[in-house]
Formats: structure tokens, C-alpha cells, sequence
């Protein structure tokens, strides 16, 4: 399984306009390969390298098994079509791009595609956490794979 985007390569700088430092859109991503009993997809955003431990950005779930990616801008928060949101380590519904503290170096941001072997997350609220959202996708894990960007301030 694939994971990419046009804003960015593997390993390389965010764009400043996905960030909180520019526009915070979500970047557009795109993707392949996904095994072939694939009934839905999660995408994670976090940061690994955040003072206090991860720092979770993003968490879209039960996207169909037929997506293939998400346009820039999909992360604005509140509801979405087709696909649902958790809520992120800002207290807030949808995509909080990168905002490391200033002078802490580079952060890395994973953003992680998760092909599930079920059409729904079983999650125990309407507004699950990213951190809820991982746990229950973990549950149903066929395949996971990465696409990592860096960003400082």
C-alpha cells in the first residue's frame, strides 16, 4: 500500500500552507495498493516528536473502501461527507497542521493510512478522540503505511 501527496515528498518540508504558521489546510493526499478485502480506511496525523509525547493532529475515519485520497482542504472541521472526524490534541474536530514550538528543530508528521477489515469504526462516542480512533482502528488492522513530512519553526 501507497501513501503520497503533491504538497510533499517522503521525508521532505511541509509546505508552510498546511501548517498553523500558514492557511492549516490539510495537504492532499492520495493512495494505492490497499489489500483487496479492504472495507475501510483511517488516516492518522501525528507528531512523534512533540515535548510531552505524540501530538495527534488528525484522525479520519470509515472512509470507503473505494477512496483513493482526500482533496486539500478535506481536514475543515466539523462534519464531512463521507467520511468522519475525531477530535484532535487542539480540542478541535478535523486537521491542526504542524505547529511545533518555535527553536525545538524539525518535527517529523506521520500521516498514516490504515487499510480496516470493517465498513465502521466501533467507537464508543459520536466524537471520538485521535487517540480512540487509533485504538479501535488497531483492532481491525490489515495494513498500515506512512507518508512522513518535516516542518520547524
Amino acid at each position: 500500500m501507497r501513501l503520497q501527496s503533491s504538497a510533499f515528498a517522503h521525508g521532505e518540508e511541509i509546505p508552510r500552507k498546511y501548517t498553523c504558521d500558514g492557511a492549516n489546510v490539510s495537504p492532499p493526499l492520495s493512495w494505492s495498493g490497499a489489500p483487496a478485502n479492504t472495507k475501510s480506511f483511517v488516516l492518522l496525523c501525528d507528531d512523534p516528536d512533540a515535548p510531552a509525547g505524540v501530538w495527534r493532529h488528525w484522525a479520519v475515519y470509515d472512509l470507503s473502501h473505494d477512496a483513493a485520497g482526500l482533496p486539500e482542504g478535506a481536514g475543515r472541521p466539523g462534519p464531512q461527507r463521507g467520511f468522519s472526524q475525531g477530535i484532535n490534541d487542539f480540542d478541535g474536530s478535523g486537521y491542526g497542521g504542524p505547529c511545533p514550538p518555535p527553536r525545538h528543530g524539525a518535527h517529523r508528521y506521520r500521516f498514516r493510512l490504515m487499510a480496516l477489515s470493517t465498513a465502521s469504526l466501533p467507537v464508543a462516542r459520536k466524537e471520538p478522540s485521535c487517540l480512540e480512533v487509533e485504538r479501535a482502528a488497531n483492532e481491525a488492522l490489515l495494513e498500515e503505511t506512512a507518508l512522513v513530512g518535516v516542518y520547524r519553526r
